[in-house]
Parts: structure tokens; C-alpha cells; sequence
């Protein structure tokens, strides 16, 4: 199914990116990264224009088509507190317009039943304090995946994944963090690589413009002080 095709991964050198992208390498697929962190194929910033362009250039040579494309670049986590109006317009050029620019240049490239999976937060729906430009970031992918479903519309499926407590090194916890969770443990890489490519696949045919949430069921679970063993206690 992925064999020979080409999938484009923002982020790709570590964490989850770098799972995504070891999954379709698995899968057969052509992998082309773009992180500001060491990879065997682009280094550069998603937050400038001029790398932007310079990255779709060498894809385009190098391949002349994308199949898929996984948004999946970090933004900064900063808030109200800290955070500079430049750290978060930087936020947003990363979190949000990267996305929407790379889906514009790559637009006449995307070969037929390709497909764009924006990875965005259940921090999209939910925060904690002092997080203003990663949710931000966040929401605006979110909102941005619909916009562009339905402008591409018969070309490209545009979907989002909304992770929740991803431990990129694979790490197991028992206690009250994994009990917490109602699937019973913390997630991992590959808990979204694998809905990455299911739909990247032809077995999501049918599905564009919708949001994954993948979180081991904490964001549909009621919290009440006092109420079913939970407390708040503040410090």
C-alpha cells in the first residue's frame, strides 16, 4: 500500500515524528524530513518562508509528487507570563502557517488519493495554565484541517490527530499515572503512528475533515472534587 510512495514528515527526528516516519519507512515509502534537529534529509526552521520554499524544491526534485503529508512540527509552549508577542507569532508560524503553507506549494504535487494528517493536541479542547501559544497553535491546526478538507475537496483528504499523554521514549507507568486514564496506561509513538498511516490509507477512503482524538479516554472523563476519589488540592 505505501510502497514507493512518498510521505513528507515535519518534525520527523524525534518523538512521535520520528516513529511516523520509521513506521512508513517500514511500510516501503519514500521518507523526506524537515526539522530543525539532525536527519538524514532537510535541517531548517518551519518557521521561515525561505526554508519552507528551499525544502518543497528538494522534494519536488527529488521525487516530483507527495503522497502524504504529516504536519506534525512542535510549536512553543509558553503563557501569558513569558511568552513575547514575537514567541508567539513564532508559534503559530510553526504550529500553524508552516502547515498551510507547505499544503499550498505542495498543492499541484499531491498525486492521486494522496493525503494530509495535521497532528494536533487535546490541549486543542483542554489547558493547563501558562500553555497560551502551543494551544493556540494547536486549536488553529485543528480549525485549519476542516478549512482544508473541504477546499480540497476530491483531491487530497485532509485529517487531524489530537494526542493526549504521549511518552516518546516508550516508557511504562503503573500507579495513579496510568490509572488515571481510562484505557488503563500512558500512550506511546506508536499509539499515533499507526492512525497516521490508517489514514494515509485506502481503508480511510471515506474520512476527511475529522479529528482523532487518541488520549486513552482522559478528555471524556469527568472530574469533580470529591467525587469518585478525586480531590483538588491546592497548593
Amino acid at each position: 500500500m505505501f510502497k514507493n510512495r512518498v510521505a513528507v514528515i515535519t518534525g520527523g527526528a524525534k518523538g512521535i515524528g520520528k516513529t511516523i516516519a520509521e513506521e512508513f519507512r517500514k511500510a516501503g515509502a519514500h521518507v523526506c524530513i524537515i526539522d530543525r534537529l539532525p536527519n538524514d534529509y532537510f535541517v531548517g526552521d518551519l518557521g521561515e518562508e525561505a526554508v519552507l520554499d528551499a525544502f518543497v524544491q528538494k522534494v519536488i526534485h527529488d521525487y516530483g509528487r507527495v503522497d502524504f503529508l504529516v504536519n506534525n512540527a512542535l510549536p512553543l509552549m509558553k503563557g501569558l507570563n513569558d511568552c513575547t508577542y514575537e514567541e508567539f507569532n513564532y508559534a503559530l508560524r510553526v504550529g500553524v502557517t508552516a502547515p498551510f503553507y507547505l499544503t499550498k506549494r505542495f498543492a499541484p504535487y499531491f498525486a492521486p488519493e494522496a493525503a494530509i494528517v495535521n497532528i494536533s493536541s487535546s490541549r486543542d479542547r483542554m489547558s493547563q495554565p501558562q500553555t497560551e501559544s502551543y494551544t493556540a497553535a494547536k486549536g488553529g491546526i485543528s480549525a485549519l484541517t476542516h478549512a482544508m478538507a473541504v477546499s480540497l475537496a476530491g483531491k487530497v483528504r485532509v485529517n487531524s490527530i489530537s494526542p493526549g499523554w504521549i511518552d516518546t521514549d516508550f516508557t511504562e507507568y503503573d500507579g495513579p499515572d496510568a490509572a488515571q486514564h481510562p484505557a488503563g496506561r500512558v500512550g506511546n509513538p506508536l499509539d499515533i503512528a499507526s492512525m497516521v498511516l490508517y489514514l494515509c490509507s485506502d481503508k480511510a477512503g471515506f474520512i476527511t475533515g475529522e479529528n482523532i482524538c487518541i488520549d486513552g479516554g482522559m478528555t471524556r472523563q469527568m472530574i469533580y472534587h470529591n467525587d469518585f476519589g478525586w480531590t483538588l488540592q491546592e497548593e
